[in-house]
């Protein structure tokens, strides 16, 4: 029988063979890349606004903290847009004629929101709770970047599934005291800059994560400033405080506080171990418990 095929058949199937497998792998890489890429993902893009309001300006120019105008960040699922009165509080003052601010007075004179462009836009389909991730000791800039040195907002992070599953699959790389929640210039501590963290009795209605109490001085030393944040005040009546005492704050206004007594301070020189001790005190579940889709999803 003649042979149909030449011999030089069996070459040109396989590297035809090897040419598909080769194309598909390309291809496979490349959408990967594609879809973590910014124009998928929006990070670093600045889109558009009616108004350019800068953070920058507003935050380390002015001194504004996240909650004058994010009044939710700690109670809602939603840190919250402010309502056109928030602007006007000190805009009805100045800058009254500034072209750029039309919006915000046409808003305020109509009773119209502005219509913002969001800039962190999570899909439908997923549920993020602002207000525990707050409270649990995660910082601002641990998603949104330096955003106080930001001219126009953008998204510092990918925000995609892997970049969430990457911080709760190990959350001790970024939980930091409550009371540096809004410090946006926060590195976690270090041999020259360590951190004592206590912990307080369990209260009623307290979250878990305010009764742990840190400070950046060392609390044998006396003048040593204790950093809590949104605690209950607790009576002198109370076993776990002696007498009042006033310190200065940074500001250099004179604050009364109540300074625990009797307590052990752990030194902290490294962020992973603090970390790791949050974790403990904060009751953070670990990622094994985590098994439920509900949680993100709904």
């Amino acid at each position: 029988m003649a042979q149909i095929f030449d011999r030089s058949s069996n070459f040109l199937t396989r590297f035809s063979l090897v040419l598909s497998g080769v194309i598909l792998i390309a291809l496979g890489v490349t959408l990967n890349y594609l879809q973590r890429s910014p124009w998928v993902t929006r990070q670093g893009q600045r889109p558009a606004q009616p108004v350019p309001f800068s953070h920058k300006h507003h935050v380390q120019g002015l001194g504004l903290q996240c909650q004058y105008c994010h009044t939710t960040v700690e109670k809602s699922s939603y840190a919250g847009i402010p309502p056109t009165k928030t602007c006007m509080n000190c805009h009805a003052q100045i800058w009254t004629n500034a072209a750029l601010l039309d919006p915000v007075r046409n808003s305020w004179n109509s009773g119209n929101s502005i219509v913002w462009t969001k800039v962190h836009d999570l899909p439908d389909y997923v549920y993020f709770n602002h207000s525990i991730h707050v409270n649990k000791g995660i910082g601002c800039s641990t998603c949104h970047g330096r955003i106080d040195d930001m001219p126009l907002t953008y998204q510092a992070s990918t925000l995609q599934m892997e970049w969430c599953l990457n911080c709760h699959r190990n959350p001790a790389e970024n939980l930091r005291p409550t009371s540096q929640i809004y410090q946006m210039a926060w590195t976690g501590p270090s041999k020259d800059h360590p951190v004592w963290c206590t912990n307080s009795a369990t209260t009623p209605g307290t979250p878990t994560a305010q009764l742990v109490n840190c400070t950046t001085k060392d609390p044998d030393n006396e003048g040593a400033e204790i950093a809590l944040l949104d605690t209950p005040r607790l009576g002198p009546q109370s076993p776990q405080f002696h007498d009042q005492k006033i310190w200065s704050d940074p500001g250099g206004a004179a604050v009364e506080t109540q300074v625990p007594v009797n307590q052990h301070y752990v030194k902290f020189t490294d962020q992973r171990d603090l970390g790791k001790y949050l974790i403990v005190q904060y009751h953070i579940r670990p990622p094994r418990q985590l098994t439920s889709c509900e949680t993100c999803h709904r």
